[in-house]
């Protein structure tokens, strides 16, 4: 889509003043697709030269705001952690297309703050926290499930970047399990809980996303039982942030969020192996 209200594009390695009407472009797949009469002016990240996945020395992987779908697709083909396949996983949730993969950033799908965004249930569910920069280069870090705050409502300034979000090496060796429910057969989740198992202290950790508002991580040093799962979910997700959209009603997504982590619950403690 031409979005007829914009000015000018400008190269962000040229450091200029944030105007009003700025707006950051990464892929562009969420900003060309509809009008977005407030822009005046895109400042683009694509020639920032960011690597798009670099370890640490602690063990911890950063993924760069630029990265791509199908970079973090082919980096995880070759991953060796035991959560390699949950990157697979949450990549296919997009339900898109090649070429949507080739320019959809991880960045964005997380600025964006959908409820739906797979690389925001991804990241929340491996205990992520982003790295954020402000016009004056102060950074930043938050979780990612604080990030997101609600439908299409993130912690972010006027003019703040998100650069980076780092996974901690715990969570790359945890064991997971991944759960998506959709309406329709290539339809948006409606609702999508990842659990993740330390296996060096043997906690469990849920994540529920796309069935509410934003992701909700509920963390238990021992693995819960069935009541207590539900107990957790029911007292920390309020009524009014089981969202409601076109794509599940708030009471079926609620079921269908507790049904999948009790599949969860069971698929990774050692009631689900006797």
């Amino acid at each position: 889509m031409d979005l007829n209200t914009v000015l000018d594009v400008r190269d962000a390695r040229r450091r200029e003043p944030w105007r009003p009407g700025d707006a950051w472009l990464g892929g562009g797949t969420y900003l060309f697709s509809e009008p977005q009469p407030h822009i005046r002016r895109l400042i683009d990240l694509s020639r920032m030269g960011w690597p798009p996945l670099s370890w640490q020395p602690d063990g911890s992987l950063d993924i760069s705001a630029t990265c791509t779908i199908t970079e973090l697709s082919r980096f995880a083909r070759t991953l060796p952690t035991s959560a390699a396949p949950l990157f697979e996983q949450c990549c296919r949730a997009f339900l898109a297309s090649f070429k949507i993969w080739n320019m959809a950033t991880v960045g964005g799908n997380l600025c964006n703050g959908l409820p739906a965004g797979p690389m925001i249930s991804l990241t929340a569910a491996l205990d992520g926290t982003v790295l954020l920069q402000g016009q004056d280069g102060a950074t930043r870090r938050l979780p990612v499930v604080d990030f997101v705050r609600g439908a299409g409502v993130k912690d972010l300034r006027e003019g703040e970047l998100l650069r980076s979000v780092r996974l901690p090496p715990n969570a790359l060796d945890s064991r997971t399990a991944f759960r998506q429910a959709s309406l329709y057969g290539l339809g948006r989740s409606g609702a999508l809980v990842i659990g993740a198992c330390d296996p060096a202290d043997g906690s469990l950790a849920v994540t529920v996303s796309a069935a509410t508002t934003r992701p909700f991580r509920f963390w238990f040093t021992l693995p819960p039982t069935a009541a207590e799962l539900r107990a957790a979910i029911d007292g920390g997700v309020r009524s009014d942030e089981w969202y409601d959209d076109i794509h599940g009603l708030p009471e079926w997504r609620r079921h269908m969020a507790l049904r999948l982590a009790e599949e969860i619950r069971r698929e990774l403690t050692t009631e689900g192996h006797r």
